[in-house]
């Protein structure tokens, strides 16, 4: 099968990188995987292998039927031909976990979509591009949008770099391995509109120092914006990657005090 652009497919061909997959999801006979874009199957034959109950979403439907042939005995083995971001997860049971190779270009709305949902898995181990990957786990000083997101949620590592030489064909980047688990909640407690509102306001104009951002994004005075950050005791000179989670929690708290937001 000949990879498609327009599905961002790009095929695994190293069994030691699927093992370390494998092995960082700690897998048991009892879960429930979600594969997304098992693609040509060899993710996924190791996979089934676990004795877990597989769930494969593949959106090639030309993928479809070769899928079925090569898995047709396998018991444990569920096919859906879907579009990720539109399929039913929610008929999943509690505490599944997400193990795929995915195309890169749904990353962040494929995370955000799992995390914020209300049948979240409890953990993924997910192929991506590399500098994806260093911008989830980023501290302050490199945070972004996405860092924030994933880790409001949950804890993130990078568990392995990939080569790009190991995929065919060779895409233009090289990737890595990450594992995200859920916190048993979100990191603190928050009115979800009300915090994203004002994290994308935060990180609207990178360049731009917090004041200047959150006086555009929130569509207040500058003077107004200086207030704001002198109540959560942020320095009006700070720019938004380079607060710590616990800075949201207090520019969010004086924000709804002020009642900016």
């Amino acid at each position: 099968m000949k990879a498609k652009k327009s599905f961002g497919q790009n095929w695994l061909k190293d069994d030691e990188v699927i093992e370390e997959i494998i092995k960082s999801a700690n897998i048991s006979d009892q879960d429930t995987i979600l594969e997304v874009g098992p693609g040509l199957g060899a993710l996924t034959r190791q996979l089934i292998k676990t004795k877990a109950k597989i769930v494969a979403v593949e959106a090639d439907a030309d993928l479809v039927p070769r899928l079925q042939r090569m898995f047709q005995d396998s018991s444990n083995f569920q096919l859906e031909q879907a579009d990720i971001l539109k399929y039913n997860h929610s008929l999943l049971p509690g505490g599944y976990k997400i193990v795929a190779n995915i195309p890169y270009y749904l990353t962040s709305k494929l995370i955000r979509t799992f995390l914020e949902s209300d049948n979240p898995p409890s953990e993924m181990v997910l192929m991506v591009q590399k500098e994806v990957a260093e911008r989830i786990v980023a501290k302050p000083g490199a945070m972004s949008v996405l860092s924030f997101s994933v880790q409001y949620y949950a804890r993130a590592e990078v568990v392995m770099a990939v080569s790009r030489e190991l995929f065919e064909p060779v895409p233009k980047v090289d990737s890595a391995v990450i594992r995200i688990v859920l916190l048993p909640q979100p990191l603190f407690e928050a009115d979800g509109k009300k915090l994203f509102r004002l994290v994308k306001a935060g990180f609207g104009e990178k360049r731009k120092m917090l004041r200047n951002s959150l006086s555009g994004g929130l569509n207040i005075t500058a003077d107004q914006a200086d207030q704001l950050l002198l109540a959560a005791g942020i320095a009006s000179t700070a720019r938004a990657q380079e607060l710590a989670m616990s800075d949201w929690s207090k520019l969010l708290e004086s924000a709804i005090a002020l009642e900016l937001i």
